[in-house]
């Protein structure tokens, strides 16, 4: 029996593998499959430098949720040469970096890098709020690709179009990335506005445009764009950059000077100021408006001051009557 029961087993298992190998019908109305292939293979290295507060840590875990083909690194040691970087990009097997700099607990620098050939650009940080700050009412699912929106003042330099592409390659989530979702819900907007670039992401309610912030929302300031990855030549330099500590020693001086403009602005009046009034000359105001009108106000003006005057000699008389009598 166990020998029946063997050989009827080992013909079933010769019918499927039978069946395994012939090919599989297709209908013709069908379409054939096609393989999915993840060829865009972009990573990204997201971390910091010590030195950062709260705030630029909640910043960097808000770009880190929205981009799913991140990897994180520890924070990295300030008296560390930036040409670390490339080393530990390649150790991670990421060919992009973002890179969050702080200095004196107030300032926060990024650097956008291509790994290892370059260019990269650093940006200073500006107005910054986080999706905690915000509470704004939009919502977008974890993972889901964004759709990049660029300025048209992007193209009219030569330096935006390349910090364009840079950033594409950075905040373009690839297709078939095996952590996102293979749909749009969401947009980011980069628009150049008072020589800097102003970051915003929204969500997509309608197709017929309907967006809500999701957040956060911050403006970056480019210092320089250089041709190699963290360093190497310099390809462009903002003219128009001011270092947050000069601004503030700036600040400093005007709040300094502020009680020595006030004495000065005194002193200045006094000096400018009229000693003596215009000479106007009362007989003018005689031939504005009605003459008759005019001429009885005077002739009433002038009755009135020869009554006073006879009431003060009346009075001088009286007194000096009455002086006499009493002596």
């Amino acid at each position: 029996m166990t020998k029946k029961i063997l050989k009827r087993k080992q013909k079933v298992e010769e019918k499927e593998v039978e069946k395994e190998d012939e090919p599989k019908k297709i209908m013709s109305d069908e379409p054939a499959a096609k393989k999915i292939k993840w060829v865009n293979k972009q990573r990204v290295l997201i971390f910091a430098t010590r030195g950062i507060n709260h705030r630029h840590r909640h910043l960097m875990d808000d770009l880190k949720k929205l981009m799913p083909h991140h990897r994180p690194e520890c924070k990295m040691e300030r008296t560390k040469n930036l040409q670390v970087v490339n080393e530990m990009c390649g150790m991670r097997n990421c060919n992009k970096a973002i890179l969050f700099e702080g200095r004196k607990k107030f300032d926060l620098y990024v650097w956008f890098a291509n790994v290892p050939t370059g260019p990269s650009a650093k940006f200073l940080i500006e107005n910054i709020y986080t999706m905690g700050e915000l509470k704004m009412t939009g919502n977008c699912l974890k993972g889901s690709r964004p759709l990049l929106s660029f300025d048209e003042n992007f193209t009219t330099h030569a330096h935006y179009s390349l910090l364009k592409e840079l950033l594409t390659q950075i905040f373009g989530v690839p297709n078939h990335h095996p952590k996102s979702q293979p749909f749009f819900d969401h947009v980011y907007t980069f628009s150049i506005l008072d020589n800097r670039i102003w970051f915003r992401n929204f969500q997509i309610l309608t197709e017929d445009g309907g967006l809500a912030e999701i957040g956060p929302r911050f403006v970056l300031n480019p210092v320089k764009i250089f041709a190699g990855s963290f360093g190497n030549d310099t390809l462009w330099d903002n003219p128009h950059y001011i270092s947050p500590a000069k601004y503030r020693q700036s600040l400093t001086k005007k709040a300094a000077n502020k009680y020595i403009n006030r004495v000065e602005q005194k002193m200045a009046q006094e000096a400018n100021k009229p000693h003596e009034s215009y000479a106007l000359n009362p007989i003018d105001e005689i031939f504005k408006g009605d003459l008759l009108e005019k001429a009885k106000e005077i002739e009433e003006k002038l009755e009135a001051f020869d009554k006073s005057e006879n009431v003060e000699k009346i009075t001088k008389k009286n007194k000096e009557y009455i002086l006499k009598s009493g002596s």
